[in-house]
Parts: structure tokens; sequence; C-alpha cells
């Protein structure tokens, strides 16, 4: 992996320019400066985080992260990325794919062989020592001797079809689209991605398919994507609970309460995860409880509670539940590039009751300022594989009052990085 003749190189960017700095800040840590404010601030809320405080767990998370990129050199973060991380990718995808977490995890999680796993498995022994010799090295399951390891509370998780499936469905059918972006990129001049049918997924699988589409088109990823979408809202607050959005307020107080009244509308709900959430929070809530989404999608929602009705529903068609009390759309409308979501909602508009019914939009709005690492993140996932994006305050009044004649009445928010409440009214 060297040049040519075993040596460097020119050193250089690709682009022939000179680089901003000599190769030994390549090699020198990143911030030793700031390490001992780093470690104090880590001391101060060491304590209350090991006592089961979110918010100072939260706080110690991100002050472990900056002391580790503050004592990382930059030629240890390039071999990080660009090594490590991608290889920890496909060896956890390689291990959820086969059942290795599962396997790992019984008896207890007492140490196991992995020529013994192997065996059981159906891998070459080799193979399988080398994935998880690496994914020791970086600390996802424990070494406990020579070929020999036990599970984490990570490796564990990676059992449970919400946390485990995102590997696969992301390796397998939507990663290319991330690794091939500069390269689309590039060939489009660096103008921002915002079609369907030609954006980077599209140029990565040489496809003409949405991602929805390419990914119900490679079963089990349509599936699998799911049961991610499943995994990423678990232990998040919920616009449910008490002190985010005010239900009993703005919803439950003024509503019809006759059994065939409509009172939530889940649009694009999957297999029903936030219907169910609701009723189980809200049990007093009035009316009828639907749940819409498309038939391959629908036919995956089972064992829900009899009180939520399923119905098959492309949200580009006609809304056929009139006058409820709200409309709800959960990551639906980030998929969306703006053209496409006022298509939407004015679907959503025209069955809407003025002065009853609401409009309830459950997605990040990004500040201006000190965004957080999962909504960032997840633009670049929007970005890269669906040509859209998600959006700052400023872009979602953008959105719903200029383009799309609604009226926000209120945007409600628990914490930076968790994803707000736009509650909207037909202008």
């Amino acid at each position: 992996m060297s040049g040519e003749n075993g040596t460097a190189k020119p050193n250089n960017n690709g682009f022939g320019k000179t680089p901003a700095v000599d190769i030994s800040a390549a090699l020198a840590p990143n911030d030793l400066k700031s390490v001992p404010g780093l470690v104090q601030d880590i001391n101060a809320v060491a304590d209350k985080a090991s006592a089961g405080d979110e918010k100072a767990r939260l706080e110690l998370v991100e002050k472990a992260r900056s002391l580790v990129r503050a004592l990382e050199t930059p030629r240890e973060t390039m071999i990080k990325h660009c090594w490590a991380q991608p290889s920890a990718m496909a060896a956890l995808s390689t291990g959820v794919d086969v059942g290795l977490f599962t396997l790992l995890a019984e008896d207890n999680g007492s140490p196991k062989d992995a020529k013994q796993l192997a065996a059981k498995l159906g891998i070459d022994p080799p193979l399988l020592c080398r994935l998880m010799r690496h994914l020791a090295a970086m600390g996802y399951i424990i070494e406990t001797g020579v070929d020999e390891y036990k599970p984490t509370n990570f490796s564990s998780s990676l059992s449970i079809p919400v946390i485990g499936d995102g590997y696969t469905c992301i390796s397998g059918c939507l990663a290319a689209a991330l690794y091939k972006f500069p390269e689309y990129a590039k060939s489009k001049g660096y103008k921002t991605p915002n079609s369907l049918t030609d954006g980077p997924l599209q140029y990565a699988y040489n496809t003409q398919l949405n991602m929805f589409e390419h990914l119900m088109a490679h079963p089990p990823y349509g599936m699998q994507f799911n049961h991610h979408m499943g995994g990423y809202r678990q232990g998040r607050p919920s616009w449910m609970d008490p002190g985010f959005y005010p239900v009993e307020e703005r919803l439950i107080q003024g509503a019809k309460t006759n059994a065939d009244a409509a009172f939530l509308v889940d649009i694009a709900g999957g297999v029903g995860h936030d219907l169910d959430e609701f009723r189980r929070k809200v049990p007093h809530a009035p009316g009828r409880l639907v749940l819409q989404d498309l038939a391959p999608v629908i036919e995956q929602a089972q064992s829900l509670n009899s009180r939520i009705e399923k119905m098959v529903y492309n949200f580009y068609t006609e809304q056929p539940v009139k006058g409820a009390r709200a409309y709800y759309m959960h990551s639906t409308l980030h998929d969306w590039p703006d053209v496409e979501c006022v298509k939407i909602l004015d679907r959503v508009k025209e069955a809407m009751t003025p002065g009853y019914s609401r409009l309830l939009i459950n997605e990040n709005v990004i500040p201006p300022r000190a965004a957080q690492w999962e909504a960032t993140a997840l633009d670049i996932m929007m970005l890269t594989l669906l040509s859209s994006r998600e959006r700052t305050e400023a872009e979602w009044y953008s959105l719903l009052q200029d383009q799309a004649g609604l009226r926000i009445t209120g945007i409600y928010t628990a914490q930076n990085g968790v994803e707000s409440i736009i509650e909207c009214e037909l202008a």
C-alpha cells in the first residue's frame, strides 16, 4: 500500500496543490492543550453519570469523544476513518448476517472459541478468527484468550433485529451511495442533488429506483430498513411524553368523541411503532387510530393492537380519511426534496377540516449553530440516499408556509438532536 517502488508518493492533495501544513503536523496530537480542561470536565460529571443522570451521561460521552479527538494525531484519525471503521462495519455486518452475536451471547456470555463458533455457523475458521480479532481490537467484543472471545452489551444487542439489521441493510444496499458520493458530486459539478431518479444512490447502484423502491426490490433489505428505523427511535424522548408536546391541550380537548371519528392518522407510519406507542401512552384518546403505508410495509405490520386500523395508502393519492383530529408524519418529509413534499402536503391539506384538524410533523429542526451529530449525520444520509435533507427552522418555514400554504402554530423541542414536533393548521 505504498507508492511506486515502495516509496511514498508526492505529498499533495490530489489537485497538485501545496499542503496547508507540514507532515509533522499530522504526527502531532490534535489539541494537547485542551486535554487538562477536558479531563477536569469529565471528572466533574462522572459521578452524576454513574448515578444514572441521563443528561450527565450524554455530556460525558461528548467530553470523552472530544478527549479522544484531542489526543489522537491526524494520521491516527485518518487510519481510523479509512481502515478501522469501514473494516469494523464489514465485520459487524457479516456477524449479524450469520447470527454470530446471538451465538456469542449464549450460556450467559461465557467465553467461546472462535473456531468452534465457526463450525457451528458454517464459516471458514480463519475467516471468522480474523473478523473477531478486529472486533476485539475495536472494543466491540472482549478477547479472553487466543481466538477466544466473550460478548459485550453492545455485541449482544446486535441480536435484536431493530439494532442489528441496520448493519446488514446499510452495508448491503445503501453504503455505496456514501462511498461513491465524492465521485458523483464531482461529475455533477458539485451541485446539490435534488432528483429522485438521478441522485448519488442511483449513480452508485446504476438504478433509476428511489431508495425505498431499491430496498424493496432487494429483499430482505426493505424489512431490515423498517427494523433499523425502529432502532433509531428507541431510547429517545417521545413527543407523547409529559413535558414535550401538550397532547391533552392540543389534541384531546375539543376532539370528536364518536367511535367512527378519526383521531390520529399516521401517514407512512411503517409497521406501526409510533401509533402503538401513542395507544399505550394515551389510552384515553377518543376515536380511530389509523396506520397508513404502502402494501409491502403494511403486510409487515403484524401483532398490532386491534384498535389500530391498518390501511394501504400512497401519500401521493387522495387521503381517504377526512377530517381527522391530527395527521401525523414521522421522518417522512425529510425523505423528499421540497417539490415532492409540497405534493404530499397538498393531499393532507385536502383532507383537513379548517379550525379542527392539525398536522404533526415529527422531524429534526437543525439549529443554526451547535447542531448535534446524529442530526448532521442523518442529513448526509438524506443527501446521498434520497437527494433530500434534514431541515433548519428557516427551511421548515419556507417549505410549510411559503410553499405548501400551511400555518405553523408551534415547534416543540425536548433537546438538541431530538426530533421536534412541528404543529401546523390550514392557513
